[in-house]
């Protein structure tokens, strides 16, 4: 049986039930994949929409309004003949399949539990902007920008951090485009030469996780462009005057953008499921929870396995996310066979820079870093048009994409 919020049961006769709970990349593509397969899917998310997190850099430069690097969860739900359900989980429990909603147990024959992380919290961090977590951050760090460059000069430090429990957790990648999107707002304006900018982060190399020939075309691009560079001393935190750092140094600004690495969502972290050291949910290599039968993880929720350099990013979560469909379509049909996560492991993106881009990937053969000038800011633009087009079946979905 399955409970909506309104007290309303669905009896399940005809078909296997999942529940999918949060409503990001991986929750949005479970839920997509499992009705695709036959089974009868409730997807259950805090808001009403997924944030296109890749595409935000452009709501804080105000090359796209808030609105556009949204997608309508609801919409896409009646487009793809799946249950919606606008509201916060309250608990999860692996042994029963079930999750609390507005004080109601909901469960279904399969839990897919697609929550996410939640952002460290660093001392300090209130005082910094963010475009990761609270998507209404983009617009608060747009408007302090905006100000800032209104004043006519300033200093601007942009920068993330790590979590040594589980160092997959990192989001390197939208610090660095920020500030090369940031560089370039500035030069468009004729005022760039008013501004110091600083670019920070406690690893001695970051963007490594990319590749060394990528950390090093970075750093490389971040000198020519005259962006300071304060690597390889711990964050110590923040307050009102800039970032703090180890051993007393300080790193002082008028505008500090800062993302924060992840761990486990606080609804995981407080349920019965199995986790590692930084609260993501235990996984096999087939996204199923061990010891708990129809319990399924996947993306930011999930624990992964893989090289030492492994990140977590929207792609992989996405394979993840159709991983699961495929293996709850085996398991309900009781055919044997389980697809894998494991060989889809690495690191794809498009670096944008604002009037260009750089497409990086890495996987356990190979390294690249291709320059796409001009042209590459264009291709990730259309990427976030095309993302939420193919959602809602206006456009075919393209196999990698």
């Amino acid at each position: 049986m399955l409970l909506d919020p309104s007290g309303a049961a669905r009896l399940h006769h005809h078909m296997a039930s999942a529940l999918v709970v949060g409503g990001g990349f991986a929750g949005l593509e479970s839920a997509i994949q499992l009705r695709q397969a036959g089974i009868e899917v409730t997807l259950v998310s805090n808001r009403p929409f997924l944030f296109v997190y890749p595409t935000s850099i452009w709501v804080v430069t105000g090359e796209k309004p808030f609105p556009e690097v949204c997608l309508d969860l609801r919409d896409v739900a009646r487009r793809h003949a799946f249950q919606f359900v606008e509201w916060p989980v309250e608990e999860l429990s692996g042994a029963r399949r079930s999750a609390t909603i507005a004080g109601r147990e909901v469960s279904a024959d399969h839990l897919v539990v697609a929550l996410g992380g939640t952002p460290l919290r660093p001392k300090g961090v209130e005082h910094t902007h963010g475009i990761s977590g609270d998507p209404q951050g983009s617009l608060r760090m747009k408007a302090a920008l905006e100000a800032l460059v209104a004043r006519g000069s300033g200093r601007i430090a942009m920068g993330f951090g790590g979590n040594p429990a589980d160092p997959s957790a990192v989001r390197g990648g939208p610090a660095f485009e920020l500030m090369f999107n940031v560089d370039t707002l500035l030069r468009r304006r004729g005022l760039r030469d008013r501004f110091q900018l600083t670019f920070f982060a406690p690893m001695a190399s970051p963007g490594e996780r990319m590749g060394r020939r990528a950390a090093g075309a970075i750093r490389t691009m971040l000198g020519r462009l005259g962006i300071a560079m304060r690597f390889g001393t711990r964050i110590d935190g923040f307050d009102a005057a800039g970032v703090l750092f180890e051993g007393g140094a300080r790193l002082d600004a008028d505008l500090v953008m800062f993302l924060p690495a992840g761990e486990g969502h606080p609804v995981v972290r407080a349920s019965d499921l199995p986790r590692n050291a930084a609260g993501f949910v235990t996984v096999d290599a087939g996204c199923a929870v061990p010891g708990f039968p129809g319990v399924w993880a996947v993306g930011d929720s999930a624990a992964l396995e893989g090289p030492a350099w492994r990140a977590k990013q929207g792609h992989l979560a996405e394979v993840m996310a159709r991983v699961t469909a495929s293996n709850v379509a085996a398991a309900v049909a009781d055919r044997p066979e389980r697809a894998s996560y494991l060989p889809h492991v690495g690191i794809t993106c498009l670096l944008d820079t604002g009037n260009g881009a750089a497409y990086v990937h890495r996987d356990d053969e190979t390294e690249r870093m291709i320059p796409l000038p001009v042209v590459g800011h264009w291709m990730k633009k259309g990427w976030g048009a095309y993302f939420k087009a193919s959602k809602r079946k206006l456009v075919p979905r393209l196999p990698g994409l």
